[in-house]
């Protein structure tokens, strides 16, 4: 699971993504209002820890925005405040979830874990489903019609990818950024190595579904 780290206290903000590292989760830090906005709109994470008070933009105007582009990432706000007038402000602007600081480190992971599962709801056993195929993402396993082929852990992460985005267009970067992270030397050939790996074991499993390539997008997960 990737997680967006937005606060503008470094320290705090290095602190947080260490912690996440450390709990086996993929995390990025920034440091304020305008480049949270820009890194969460680019789809790649599976819930954000956004702080309130925020220079360029703040908290409230972030989620707002987020939410009137159709992005529906569940977001933690983090605030100094405790008022529960600004708990509610908060929620009511999109919020998912919310803690005033300090808080308790177990407590911040128990949300990251609820909100996460929240998110996956339509997979609860780690199976995601399109057409007639079932990927399961804790056995690394690809199933169809009675056949199944094992995968590695980034095949079944850009499968994953793909099937939580069916029909959309995800581009070479956003596929770079989502499996390797912002700051990875991987290129687009690598990207083009992987698809190469799931088109043959989609073929050996007699999948419908296939891996389409948009000319000078990206690539898109159709059924046929």
């Amino acid at each position: 699971m990737r997680i967006l780290v937005v606060e503008d206290e470094v320290h705090l903000a290095e602190a947080l993504a260490h912690l996440l590292k450390k709990n086996k989760y993929t995390a990025d830090s920034v440091y304020n209002g305008e480049d949270g906005l820009d890194y969460a709109l680019s789809n790649i994470y599976d819930v954000i820890i956004l702080d309130l008070m925020l220079p360029k933009l703040d908290g409230i105007t972030v989620i707002k925005e987020l939410r009137r582009r159709g992005n529906d990432t569940p977001v933690i706000m983090l605030t100094a405040k405790s008022e529960i007038s600004d708990k509610v402000k908060g929620l009511d602007s999109g919020a998912d979830d919310y803690l005033a600081k300090p808080f308790n480190t177990d407590e911040l992971l128990a949300r990251v874990r609820a909100l996460g599962r929240r998110r996956g709801e339509v997979a609860p056993t780690n199976a995601l489903k399109f057409a007639d195929t079932e990927l399961d993402t804790a056995a690394l396993n690809l199933k169809c019609n009675g056949k199944e082929i094992n995968l590695t852990l980034k095949e079944s992460e850009l499968l994953e990818y793909l099937i939580r985005n069916k029909n959309a267009v995800l581009s070479k970067d956003m596929i770079i950024e989502k499996l390797w992270g912002f700051d990875s030397e991987a290129e687009s050939n690598h990207v083009e190595v992987y698809i190469s790996f799931l088109r043959k074991k989609l073929k050996y499993v007699g999948s419908s579904v296939q891996i389409v390539t948009i000319r000078g997008i990206g690539y898109s997960l159709k059924n046929f």
